[in-house]
């Protein structure tokens, strides 16, 4: 009884199985998409649909960190707005051909006609009260000097002074609220800070270039009297001059004033006024309408070894060569050919030196100079007075 109850189970068993498997055939023939669709969903993840080299990029960039984009557009957002156009206007007489050949021979008065002649320039505004800094040479002679800021406005400017000596000048506009550029700091400056300069380039405003400081310190160039540029490679063009030399804050460090023998094929080579020159011109124009400096009336020039011993000198240094006539310096006892070795205790190494040490002086103080005369060494008090500049 036992053995026949186990084999019934059996075949039942056998059965179920057989036809459970059946069943699984059937559905899969009908719906082989549900095989599919749980194959996909149970697969592991390195199981992917695409190519290990596809995603290996992927991976690569998710470890890599991008060096972060270079730009100086904050900066320029800073300080372009405060950089202005300057137009002058001169009034320039020009001598015209002759009309016959009676002139040719003398026998008629020449003639000339008068026409305007307008310059290109750039400035800054400094101040909210609408002072703009702009070079010397970009306004002088002018009749009419016109400012327009970078958002359009425009009107004509008052002289509230100038500098021949330093090549600067102060404008000044009355426009309502105006940008102002923020100042920075010109004696900390390194040579291969990054700068950018901001101006009017041939008539297209608002034009930036950009290069590095190549030097500072830069004189006797024969643009003004008393020199201290900035170098810098950034491109300054005819119309850049008493513009915006700025750094990558955005701050002002100098205003662009020259660029070197551009006609004999030098590139790359321009100067800018530092900006802490700038301040303190700035200031004494504002408070007394000119620079106050200091004059002896000395004439001096440098002579290497070579000129001195050609001119029977004792020895090479800062030569004064000529005086002018009624100047402390004569009333001292100075003479040409003295040699100067120091100012006011200071020892100077230079011309540009000695003049700076001499204008920096008060008017009716009296200074020290060490002076070399034939093979002797001596001190000669002098007094010092205002420095006289023709505009």
């Amino acid at each position: 009884m036992t053995q026949h109850r186990l084999g019934r189970a059996l075949i039942f068993l056998s059965g179920s199985v057989v036809g459970g498997l059946a069943l699984a055939f059937v559905i899969v023939f009908a719906r082989p998409d549900l095989l599919r669709a749980r194959g996909a969903s149970s697969a592991p993840p390195a199981a992917s649909a695409l190519p290990a080299a596809a995603e290996a990029p992927a991976v690569a960039a998710a470890g890599r960190r991008e060096p972060p984009v270079v730009s100086y557009a904050d900066a320029v957002d800073r300080a372009a707005p405060a950089v202005a156009n300057i137009y002058s206007e001169r009034l320039v007489k020009e001598r015209l051909p002759p009309a016959s050949l009676g002139e040719l021979f003398g026998g008629a008065m020449p003639r000339y006609r008068q026409r305007i002649e307008q310059t290109l320039g750039s400035g800054v505004v400094v101040d909210t009260a609408g002072h703009i800094v702009t070079n010397h040479h970009v306004i002088d002679n002018a009749e009419r000097v016109s400012v327009q800021l970078a958002d359009g406005r425009q009107a004509v400017a008052a002289v509230v002074g100038r500098d021949p000596d330093t090549d600067l000048a102060v404008l000044r506009v009355d426009l309502g609220k105006m940008p102002v550029m923020p100042l920075g700091r010109s004696d900390q400056l390194r040579v291969g800070d990054v700068v950018l300069a901001i101006g009017n380039p041939v008539g297209l405003t608002q034009s930036v270039t950009q290069g590095i400081v190549s030097g500072t310190g830069r004189g006797q160039l024969g643009v003004a009297t008393f020199e201290n540029f900035i170098q810098t490679d950034a491109p300054i063009n005819f119309g850049n001059s008493g513009g915006a030399l700025v750094n990558t804050n955005g701050e002002l460090i100098g205003i662009n004033t020259a660029v070197l023998a551009k006609n004999l094929g030098v590139e790359g080579i321009g100067f800018a006024i530092p900006v802490n020159l700038v301040r303190g011109v700035m200031q004494e124009i504002l408070e007394h309408g000119r620079v106050i400096r200091g004059s002896i009336g000395v004439v001096l020039a440098e002579v290497d070894e070579a000129q001195a011993a050609s001119l029977g000198l004792a020895r090479a240094g800062i030569v004064i060569t000529d005086l002018i006539v009624g100047s402390p310096a004569v009333a001292a006892g100075l003479r040409p050919g003295d040699i100067i070795t120091s100012v006011a205790g200071n020892v100077v190494r230079s011309q540009q030196d000695a003049l700076t040490r001499i204008a920096a002086s008060k008017p009716g103080a009296t200074i020290t100079l060490g002076i070399v005369r034939g093979t002797q060494e001596t001190r000669v008090p002098v007094k010092v007075t205002e420095r006289r500049t023709t505009n």
